[in-house]
């Protein structure tokens, strides 16, 4: 089945086409730079001139989005605009687009990818996967089956939420070396390991693709492993939920 997967984020917006038979894109990745204000009508303006048009797309959209997701409609809006609360997005799409399509978090997205394609996930077990960009988005996995909008980024730490203390984008406002991130980040994963105990930890997101420079110098009770798909796992993720 062929399924648009579009994945809206703090920073950008991405798409492609996506085969959920097996995770593969059918078509090239399209991005682009989420608009300063991060409003609904500027996101979908893009995602119309960008994605549906180029692609010439009519067929099945799944959309991850950052925030509590629940019967497609928004219940909260992270690094973006609060706007967006109330929305429904299956709606919007049928009334502006005349396509269907199923909304879900994004970072449930990427959990959905990465148990679905990579082989090292065990089937059994807590599995958290941690999305790690503009914030830090989780999911929870427990023997295969999706806990939903699980916002662990937004716990407490230091007197504000933990992905202004432990995301990429703090390491890069705050021009923090790899070990003094990973020492920031080895935190957190205490902070999440004292709460659930999982058994392994995907570590997926833009800063993914930077692993071997901080994987030894994180701290954790259980296994970590970087996740197979990385940064494209929002997309194929959100097609998945939409097939």
């Amino acid at each position: 089945m062929e399924v648009l997967g579009i994945d809206i984020g703090g920073s950008g917006v991405k798409a492609a086409i996506v085969d959920t038979n097996n995770g593969r894109f059918l078509s090239e990745k399209i991005r682009f730079q989420t608009p300063e204000s991060g409003s609904p009508k500027k996101i979908f303006s893009g995602i119309e001139s960008h994605f549906i048009e180029k692609l010439n797309w009519n067929g099945i959209v799944g959309c991850g989005f950052p925030g509590v997701i629940i019967k497609n409609k928004v219940h909260s809006a992270a690094n973006i605009s609060k706007k967006w609360v109330g929305v429904n997005i299956k709606k919007f799409f049928l009334q502006k687009f005349n396509l269907k399509c199923k909304a879900i978090n994004d970072a449930d997205a990427a959990g959905i990818a990465e148990i679905n394609l990579n082989n090292e996930i065990p089937k059994k077990g807590t599995i958290m996967v941690i999305t790690i960009g503009t914030g830090l988005g989780t999911s929870i996995f427990v023997n295969g089956k999706l806990v939903p909008n699980i916002e662990f980024g937004h716990l407490k730490m230091y007197g504000d939420c933990a992905e202004k203390y432990a995301s990429n984008l703090a390491r890069k406002k705050l021009n923090l070396t790899w070990k003094e991130w990973t020492a920031r980040f080895s935190e957190y994963i205490a902070y999440i390991e004292l709460l659930i105990s999982p058994d392994v930890i995907i570590l997926g997101g833009g800063i993914s693709k930077y692993f071997d420079q901080y994987k030894s110098d994180l701290i954790s009770n259980c296994e970590i492993i970087q996740a197979k798909n990385r940064n494209n796992a929002g997309i194929i993720g959100a097609a998945f939920s939409a097939s």
